[in-house]
């Protein structure tokens, strides 16, 4: 290997641990359990109460508690660290076992942490779900299982699966053109409108919804796996927000989903023309979003942005394009998607920041956001706060996946 590229290498194992580490810093016990102490933290891993996501945790969209915990078992895995793998497990049996369970089957996405109790949206409120962010959780539910393999969290795991899996076939209805709402109540009635009370312009066409034929197909739900995802591809896709509090018909992240999900049920369900719409629509879509060069000073080079809207180039995002492209080279050995995520792996590692390993949440290099909100109040930079179960911490899959791909060693194992 030549030197420079090790040293590529050594750069993103340093990232993925600084980020591990960071997200250990923001855990803290309940019970005999650990929980993330906010689910939006700043430099020092201190709670930003002033900020919706402050006062909460779970396993829901931006707190991303079980998937958190997975990829830190993961990565205690990866590096022989007992430790960590033993507090990503702690993490889980959070949720497994203080209540975010029902005995209908949903699943709570969000503690409250001010007001102790249960929250069915980021908005602290229960008037509304996304039954795409639940479907997430459901799946990450199965990954971890896969994971563990046997035994009594597994099981717990995958019995939590079915009853969310069976919830969501109870409640979630379709939209005339055969896909899913963005959101709907508890109830499972539509809920056509933004968390401010506003008409959802993409409340037919949010890509969220992909996530419950992910979920249906791994629960052996075939059939309703196939017909949303015969809607969705006969549709050319349905590429509007994923991101709960943004409203544009095209969102990058839409589309490293959308790939990565018709690539992986494409076999289970024998509809080779999934995979080809993944390859031939989806993949390529994904451009329109890179930046190949650094903008205003700012490491952006290999960046992807989030949308017309909000520019942004957000890291949870580019992590999932980061893992499209390896998944799209591992399979076909094209080493040009490889190069790909290399390059938003790199750009990434450039933006920890303090002390403990903190990573940005997103890299704001126009001032899209507003230079207050960056660190150092730089016009141009990075954010000063981060989920650290999500932005922070969602970067270790791809990362992990591709330094296992090519046998690169922890240093120190």
């Amino acid at each position: 290997m030549k030197r420079s590229q090790l040293a590529i290498n050594e750069v993103l194992f340093a990232s993925a641990s600084d980020s591990a580490r960071f997200a250990l810093c923001c855990l803290e016990p309940v019970g005999s359990h650990l929980r993330a102490k906010s689910s939006f933290v700043d430099l020092n891993g201190e709670p930003m109460h002033w900020h919706t996501f402050g006062d909460l945790e779970g396993p829901g969209w931006a707190a991303n508690a079980i998937g958190g915990a997975h990829l830190l078992y993961r990565w205690g895995s990866y590096v022989r660290d007992e430790s960590v793998r033993q507090a990503a497990l702690c993490m889980l049996d959070h949720v497994l076992e203080d209540g975010f369970l029902r005995s209908d089957g949903l699943v709570w996405p969000y503690w409250d942490l001010a007001r102790n109790d249960f929250c069915l949206n980021y908005t602290h409120g229960s008037d509304w779900l996304c039954p795409g962010s639940l479907a997430k959780v459901g799946v990450q539910m199965l990954d971890f299982a896969a994971e563990l393999g046997d035994g009594r969290r597994a099981s717990h795991l995958r019995d939590a699966a079915e009853g969310l899996c069976e919830w969501l076939r109870a409640h979630v209805p379709l939209t005339e053109g055969g896909w899913v709402p963005r959101r709907i109540t508890s109830a499972g009635e539509p809920y056509p409108l933004t968390p401010e009370g506003k008409p959802d312009p993409i409340f037919d066409h949010s890509a969220d919804g992909l996530a419950l034929v992910e979920f249906y197909a791994l629960s052996d739900r075939g059939n309703l796996a196939q017909g949303l995802g015969e809607a969705f591809v006969s549709a050319a896709g349905f590429w509007g927000s994923v991101n709960h509090d943004t409203y544009d018909d095209h969102e990058s992240v839409a589309y490293a989903m959308a790939f990565r999900v018709l690539r992986r049920v494409a076999g289970l369900l024998d509809c080779p023309q999934w995979g080809a719409f993944a390859y031939g629509v989806a993949l390529p879509a994904l451009q329109r979003f890179r930046m190949d060069e650094d903008r205003n000073g700012v490491v952006t080079r290999g960046l992807f942005w989030m949308e017309e809207s909000w520019d942004t180039a957000y890291l949870w995002e580019n992590a999932e394009v980061a893992q499209a492209h390896l998944e799209a080279w591992q399979e076909r050995g094209d080493v040009t998607c490889r190069d790909v995520a290399v390059e938003v792996l790199s750009a990434i590692a450039h933006h920890h920041y303090g002390p403990l390993g903190f990573l940005t949440e997103g890299v704001d290099w126009n001032n899209h956001v507003g230079a207050q909100h960056h660190i150092g109040g730089e016009t141009y930079g990075a954010i000063g706060y981060t989920e650290p179960l999500l932005n922070n911490l969602h970067f270790l899959g791809p990362t992990m996946v591709y330094l296992d791909a090519i046998g690169f060693d922890p240093p120190d194992a």
